[in-house]
């Protein structure tokens, strides 16, 4: 038997005026999803507890048994474990996105956050970028007063990580929450640290306004990452070993290190592929013949993560939404299946958002989200596609931590 969990990251959405007040579930062309759907155990899921902000940390979390209210340590340890920074003890750690600022004759402080990842900018650049960032002396001066290096990543996220100072008190914000406002209110502040962190981005503006591949990209109609932004606070995690619980071994593909971390911290095994990018470029065929590598050899669990949706999302760009939910089908789902019977491998598979992530908003929003359960041994279920009003019609998961025990057969429903 094989468990496949497949999660499209933020695909989950409310209604949308565009689309006559259907969601973007509701409206997109996904037949075979719909088909698995409607021969499966379907329902709703609440995946990030009501008292935690929504996020792919505390959703994924939940997914894969660990109550956030009590593995949770802060999003930016998680995704030091997946790019390969260890979190040591005493240390803090924070994410380091490229942004992209308003331009023209501002003060920095009166400048807008335009792209929570510089325009989605290319991991050559990115690395070029934030190197110059890290090799100017007034920068490198001011983070050597925290203890505070930058561990560049192959995208838009790099890592920082700081011996000395501290976080509490301190208020960082999550720039894909604030797109299109003013930074002014939104820089790091509330302790010491802070304020160092906001002058290293005031810094990093300075350098990266008119470095020649901003020039370049903005000739080339592109958005300038002409900005840093710290978020994502956090101390060194600790997660229950998922193989030693669930009694199955496993890989998780991801273009995303919070997800390779989440799972590298709790005994499985991270994959990663050649050109998956978290958008609608990424490697499809990649993505689909390293999960079947994966299913062939002797995990019997698989876990895939799609990050385009929820990018797309926050990119405010409802045709992209439309057009990830279009690849999940076409791409993943449906040449998956159809390998898995070919193979004629019994098979349970779990599909669902983490979280919902809203167009009206560009961000995210902790509502219960639709998940289905199908398995190819019994084929049954109540003809319904795969949709957040029809998952409200089938059974409820307070928590999201109920999810494993139920793909692995280990709980029951009336249990």
């Amino acid at each position: 038997m094989k468990y496949i969990l497949i999660i499209g990251d933020g695909m989950a959405d409310n209604p949308v005026p565009e689309l006559d007040g259907k969601t973007p579930l509701e409206a997109a062309d996904k037949p075979h999803i719909d088909a698995l759907c409607k021969k499966s155990l379907l329902g709703s899921v609440r995946n990030v507890p009501e008292n935690l902000i929504p996020g792919s940390d505390t959703a994924i979390l939940s997914i894969f048994g660990c109550d956030p209210n009590r593995y949770f340590t802060g999003r930016s340890p998680l995704e030091a474990a997946g790019s390969g920074c260890e979190v040591g003890a005493g240390e803090i750690s924070y994410r380091c996105n490229m942004v992209a600022l308003e331009d023209g004759d501002l003060p920095y402080e009166q400048r807008k956050i335009l792209s929570h990842n510089a325009g989605n900018i290319d991991a050559e650049t990115s690395v070029a970028l934030i190197s110059a960032v890290v090799a100017d002396p007034e920068f490198a001066a001011t983070a050597q007063k925290i203890g505070l290096r930058i561990h560049p990543t192959p995208s838009f996220r790099h890592m920082a990580l700081q011996r000395e100072g501290s976080i509490a008190g301190i208020c960082l914000t999550p720039p894909h929450d604030h797109l299109g406002e003013t930074i002014r209110s939104l820089l790091p502040c509330g302790n010491e640290t802070a304020a160092v962190l906001a002058r290293l981005q005031k810094i990093a503006h300075r350098v990266l306004q008119n470095h020649p591949l901003n020039q370049a990209r903005r000739a080339a109609g592109k958005l300038p990452a002409n900005g840093i932004w710290f978020w994502a606070e956090g101390t060194a995690s600790a997660l229950p070993n998922f193989v030693q619980r669930y009694g199955h071994d496993g890989s998780v593909i991801s273009a995303v290190p919070l997800v390779h971390g989440i799972a590298a911290l709790s005994g499985l095994k991270p994959v990663t592929v050649e050109g998956a990018t978290g958008e609608v470029d990424t490697n499809y065929p990649g993505k689909l013949e390293a999960a079947k590598q994966c299913l062939s050899s002797n995990d019997d669990f698989l876990c895939l993560h799609l990050e385009a949706p929820d990018e797309a999302t926050h990119n405010g760009s409802l045709s992209d939404k439309l057009l990830a939910i279009r690849q999940l089908d076409a791409f993943i789902t449906q040449p998956l299946t159809a390998w898995l019977s070919e193979q004629n491998m019994e098979y349970r598979l779990l599909m669902l958002s983490d979280h919902k992530t809203l167009l009206a908003t560009r961000g995210h929003d902790g509502d219960p989200v639709p998940f289905f359960l199908y398995d190819s041994r019994t084929e049954q279920g109540g003809g319904l596609a795969y949709t957040e009003a029809n998952g409200l019609h089938g059974v409820h998961l307070d928590h999201g931590t109920a999810l494993m025990d139920l793909l692995f057969e280990q709980k029951q429903l009336a249990d």
